[in-house]
């Protein structure tokens, strides 16, 4: 019989904060399903700086899953964005 083989750490479902489910919907998700929501989030309402496209201008929502930072780098962001996940 074969063994199932074991999830990775970012497909086990991870629980967002409140200030993340704000920005990318509520309920258990995978890391990859949360940063795709946060791009998708991005884009749509034009946050990204258009001079630098590595940086994040964060709306309201996203300011405080940013901690009140004006602005993010990307790289920033995922290690931001992890302390949002439990």
């Amino acid at each position: 019989m074969a063994t199932k083989p074991k999830a990775s750490k970012f497909m086990q479902p991870m629980k967002p904060s409140k200030e993340l489910s704000a920005v990318v919907g509520e309920g258990p998700m995978p890391r990859t399903e949360v940063t795709k929501k946060l791009w998708a989030y991005i884009k749509k309402k034009g946050l990204q700086d258009p001079k630098n496209k590595r940086n994040i201008n964060p709306d309201e929502n996203l300011q405080k899953v940013f901690g009140g930072k004006k602005a993010v780098n990307m790289f920033e962001m995922t290690k931001i964005v992890n302390k949002h996940l439990s």
